[in-house]
């Protein structure tokens, strides 16, 4: 899922392209996508655009007459921009896509891979419409300790939870709360209520350098273009996406736990004093054989070798 890095690349090419640009058309090849009836979509055509943000992972286009379009990407959602060439947004249609917005400038596609039909849109008028749209996490960006501590301290949820709860933390999701966690070196199963000062202001650090340092890679990876790579498994991501590959501070293997459509991927050396965090479903298959310990997991990969080539 687009997470805040990539949601404000997003939205800093959007600026650029449809900002004080008027809304022509909106085509849509797949219904369902619009989640609202009352504003009609049709509403939205002849506008021009007042103003983009973020709500979340969500992008918001502001647009005359109080109205607002949302854009919830979800897992799956992409976006994607051609260049005005004279040809209607219909007449381009491709497989995935589920919107066209043909402004005067180009063509804004929405898109979503797979048949989940996660991905939404709606349309909304005035403040008050948006509102609903707004999980009311924090903005760690624009947050200082103190108020990132008052969040942690709401609820008592592990750290991987926390950060991906959507009312406590805005914008963060599976990839960037792995790797926020693995530069703070804590555990993901780690309680929020157990974590001692100095734990809470190492998380709080590496959240905003995290953050902000992706956003300025995935900036410069863009080069000015429209972002056409967006996903979830990045090349030079330190944990996510890369389990059983080594930790790029200490070596160690990565390790994962699995849970529902997500998981969580951390260094046990630098993050677990070595300990093997228990994925609920393959502990409870391998009971008294599940390694505890990074050691004993490493001397059963050994012996294993060592079978294997006896």
């Amino acid at each position: 899922m687009p997470e805040l890095p990539d949601v404000a690349v997003y939205l800093e090419a959007l600026e650029s392209r449809i900002l004080g640009r008027t809304l022509r058309d909106v085509v849509l090849p797949s219904p369902f996508v619009l989640r609202t009836f009352d504003p009609p979509i049709r509403e939205a055509c002849g506008k021009r655009v007042l103003g983009l943000r973020r709500l979340g992972k969500r992008i918001v286009i502001a647009l005359e007459g109080e109205l607002f379009l949302v854009l919830h990407l979800m897992i799956a959602g992409r976006l994607r921009w051609k260049e005005k060439s004279g040809a209607p947004a219909a007449s381009a249609a491709g497989r995935g896509v589920l919107a066209y917005f043909e402004f005067d400038s180009g063509t804004l596609a929405f898109t979503e891979a797979g048949t989940t039909k996660r991905a939404s849109l709606h349309l909304v008028r005035g403040e008050e419409g948006l509102r609903p749209h707004d999980r009311g996490g924090l903005e760690v960006l624009d947050a200082d300790l103190a108020a990132f501590s008052a969040v942690l301290a709401r609820e008592n949820h592990t750290l991987k939870r926390a950060l991906t709860d959507p009312t406590l933390f805005s914008g963060i999701g599976n990839a960037y709360s792995d790797e926020i966690l693995h530069r703070a070196r804590l555990s993901p199963t780690k309680l929020t209520r157990s974590l001692e000062p100095g734990e809470i202001e190492r998380l709080f650090g590496a959240a905003r350098s995290t953050l902000a340092e992706w956003t300025d890679r995935l900036r410069l990876e863009a080069g000015g273009a429209f972002p056409e790579k967006v996903t979830a498994f990045r090349e030079g991501m330190a944990v996510h996406g890369r389990h059983g590959q080594p930790c790029p501070v200490c070596g160690a293997a990565i390790q994962r736990i699995v849970h529902g459509v997500g998981e969580s991927n951390y260094c046990p050396r630098c993050q677990t004093s070595g300990r093997i965090l228990a994925d609920r479903a393959l502990s409870r298959l391998l009971h008294e054989d599940w390694p505890r310990t990074l050691e004993e997991l490493e001397d059963r990969r050994a012996q294993s070798r060592g079978g294997t080539s006896a």
